[in-house]
């Protein structure tokens, strides 16, 4: 539907992503409108396509998709557009003078020849050339944005794109369009090309062909964490993107965007000896880089000091009566006298019983001890476990992204102020963040790092844990002793036969780890809701907040999309409503965050803040004029308006991958033949370290032991091993030694 009228008044407006409610007179009445705007004002001729949506708190409102600005075609609408505030220097009174004199005329006056604004009584030459000037950049914005949407672009990316390129847009955009998936975040390849064909640009352009061989890149890395990838795999997977036969043309265009900066390439020799080529983002690759010095000089700075603690730990054991493992007295001893140290292991093995001496012993010295975790929830179980807040590693790094890229308050330039940082859950850190912290721990400063080398690596770019532990540059302790309260319980136990390569112990009479086998299919489906909502609620006392349904994969009738409709239909079948993508979201809904936004605001009580991560979860607690606030478990509150709000996804159900780093009291994992190379060993033993008390695995027959007997592991890509055996070689041949 398009309606067409003027501006009356903007009730609401953010600047930052133009997010707009206003009244709007069309057709001799006045309407409600809402959704993206470019900067504009009361009085202001638009032409809006849109949808009208009947909103149950303020009654019909029109969505907008679209919008286009038209010329004021009489006197009250030329002198409303010029007195709008738009045009520095013009007041109704002036606006009113102007078209006294040129009629309407005016805005071609102010368009062409706009030096004859002098020929208006109280306008002088500074004057003129300020009303000009105005006029100008608001043309040229206006200009700017019908271009971009008449090839196809929304009124929400055209103003990022205008922000970035101004003045410049038109000319920049048509001269090469695939500029924009290097410089406009949320552009991709496939939307650059559209753009191209529709602006006329050969299929075999260089242009295009840089453009795939960067998007493939980012593409490996946002979605399978890459930082890099070998020559031939790069290739292959550019040919299959852009279509073209050979990859002669293909290799033409890696050394042009080497020198300029935006690749670079390594030579490694892979397992078989055979010398290979890997290709990776220059930024990416710079960051690796980055880490393996940084990695290595804050363990070379930091004074060994030798000292034996052993009379200190039987103290602590005595006065907490614990007793601990030879291995667990070496990572502590390691914790206090070097300068970085990793600590693995599974569920069960005393990783967090080691964080607490660590804490203890060093806060015994007067030592300052840091404690961080890469999500909200891997911080707030450090919290419960230690007595001491931990924080998000991006909190504690005072992460602000007002200027539309992560800034932190703390860097080499500004460390942290402290003697140690213990960082958990260390495997699902990236490659960005895991920079960022080195940069801010200070010279001579100690780096505890735990996790579990087992678990899935992380969701975006890195294998930070297994790359360090690969690179024997630096101290690894590695628990393997489950402890007696420990072996009580069989999701640890069998965790660790799971890691082992051993079929689980399945004892229907445990009291913690219980397998029901299904026959796949709808079957399967009710018996996974069942036990959701009735079944677990009844014998355990959960509640289904309480219980977490994991899968491998997000479609098919195990899978996790068909879960969460099916789900939702039974927790939360009425309400107010929104639909995202073909997707129902309710208030009450239980909702996940699925990328790092680090502009998005959030509230807490009194305390504000920006910055929401892949992985929170948290409940729909209102929808209203199509924005939602979600409260997330942490108890930050959140506003996600029509272009933010497509970065949540129902969470009853959730993939493994997703869950990482997360911990629930009871977890129902469902599982199917159709899994493919998901139907791991790694991802089984990640799905069941998940449950804090209860896990409940549905699956059919012979699923399990496919699972446990199949030890895939996709093959990550990255150069931060290789690195650090170069950062060493160096050293060596600096010092000798």
């Amino acid at each position: 539907m398009i309606v067409k009228g003027s501006v009356e008044n903007i009730i609401f407006r953010n600047e930052e992503n133009g997010y707009t409610v206003l009244n709007f007179f069309a057709e001799d009445r006045l309407i409600t409108a809402f959704g993206i705007f470019p900067l504009i004002k009361e009085g202001e001729c638009l032409t809006m396509s849109g949808e009208f949506r009947e909103n149950p708190k303020y009654g019909e409102q029109f969505e907008v998709t679209e919008v286009m600005f038209d010329a004021p075609a009489d006197r009250e609408g030329i002198i409303n557009y010029l007195a709008s505030g738009l045009f520095r220097g013009v007041g109704e009174v002036t606006a009113e003078a102007i078209f006294d004199h040129f009629g309407m005329h005016t805005l071609e006056i102010l368009e062409l020849t706009p030096e004859r604004l002098t020929e208006v009584r109280g306008i002088g030459r500074a004057k003129a050339k300020e009303i000009a000037a105005s006029f100008r950049a608001h043309s040229e914005m206006q200009n700017s944005l019908l271009f971009l949407q008449k090839l196809g672009i929304t009124t929400g990316m055209a103003l990022k794109i205008y922000k970035e390129y101004g003045a410049d847009t038109v000319e920049i955009v048509t001269d090469n369009p695939y500029r924009l998936v290097d410089d406009i975040e949320g552009v991709g390849f496939l939307t650059a090309d559209r753009v191209a064909a529709k602006l006329g640009v050969e299929r075999d352009s260089d242009f295009r062909i840089m453009a795939g061989i960067s998007h493939i890149l980012k593409e490996a890395a946002e979605k399978n964490g890459h930082t890099c990838l070998p020559e031939e795999e790069l290739l292959k997977n550019v040919r299959t993107l852009i279509q073209i036969e050979t990859d002669e043309r293909i290799r033409k265009c890696l050394p042009f965007m080497q020198i300029n900066d935006k690749i670079k390439n390594y030579k490694y020799k892979p397992d078989d000896g055979k010398e290979g080529t890997a290709w990776a983002l220059a930024s990416n690759y710079s960051m690796e880089n980055a880490i393996a010095a940084r990695l290595l000089k804050l363990n070379n700075e930091a004074q060994e000091l030798n000292i034996d603690i052993g009379g200190e730990l039987d103290r602590y054991e005595s006065d907490n009566r614990i007793c601990l493992h030879e291995k667990q007295r070496e990572a502590v001893s390691l914790a206090i006298n070097r300068g970085v140290i990793v600590l693995t292991g599974g569920p069960g093995t005393g990783k967090t019983t080691i964080i607490r001496c660590i804490l203890h012993l060093m806060t015994a010295r007067n030592l300052k001890v840091l404690l961080a975790a890469p999500t909200g929830r891997a911080g707030k179980r450090l919290t419960e476990s230690c007595g001491v807040e931990a924080k998000t590693i991006h909190r504690m790094l005072g992460m602000d992204f007002s200027l539309g890229k992560p800034v932190f308050k703390f860097t080499e330039l500004n460390p942290l102020e402290c003697d140690a940082v213990i960082v958990d859950e260390i495997s699902m850190a990236d490659i960005y963040i895991f920079h960022a912290l080195l940069r801010a721990i200070p010279a001579g400063a100690r780096l505890i790092l735990v996790g579990d080398k087992d678990q899935l690596p992380s969701v975006s770019a890195g294998n930070i844990l297994a790359d360090i532990i690969e690179s024997g540059a630096i101290p690894v302790i590695a628990l393997t002793e489950i402890y007696r309260q420990s072996a009580d319980s069989l999701i640890i136990v069998n965790a660790h036969r799971i890691n082992r390569g051993e079929l689980p112990i399945i004892d229907n009479s445990s009291k913690d780890f219980f397998v029901t086998n299904s026959d796949g299919g709808e079957a399967q489906e009710e018996t996974v809701i069942s036990l959701m909502t009735e079944r677990l609620p009844d014998y355990f006392g959960y509640s289904p907040k309480e219980i977490q349904v994991l899968s491998p994969m997000k479609r098919g009738l195990a899978g996790v999309e068909s879960l969460n409709r099916k789900i939702q239909k039974i927790l939360n079948p009425s309400g107010k409503e929104v639909m995202i993508d073909g997707v129902i979201f309710r208030v009450g809904d239980k909702v996940m965050q699925t990328v790092n936004n680090y502009n998005l605001s959030w509230e807490k009580g009194n305390e504000r803040g920006e910055g929401v991560f892949n992985g929170d979860i948290g409940y729909i607690r209102d929808i209203d004029k199509g924005a939602i606030e979600v409260e997330f478990e942490d108890g930050k509150t959140v506003i996600y308006d029509k272009e933010e709000r497509e970065e949540l996804i129902l969470a009853y159900a959730v993939t493994v991958h997703k869950s990482q780093g997360s911990e629930f009291r009871a977890v129902i994992l469902s599982l199917s033949h159709s899994g493919g190379f998901l139907n791991n060993r790694n991802l089984l033993y990640t799905a069941v370290t998940r449950a804090r008390e209860t896990v409940v695995i549905v699956c059919p027959a012979g699923v399990l032991k496919k699972m446990v007997y199949n030890n895939y592991i996709a093959r990550r890509y990255s150069l931060l091993k290789e690195f650090i055996w170069e950062s060493q070689r160096k050293t060596r041949l600096l010092f000798g030694s």
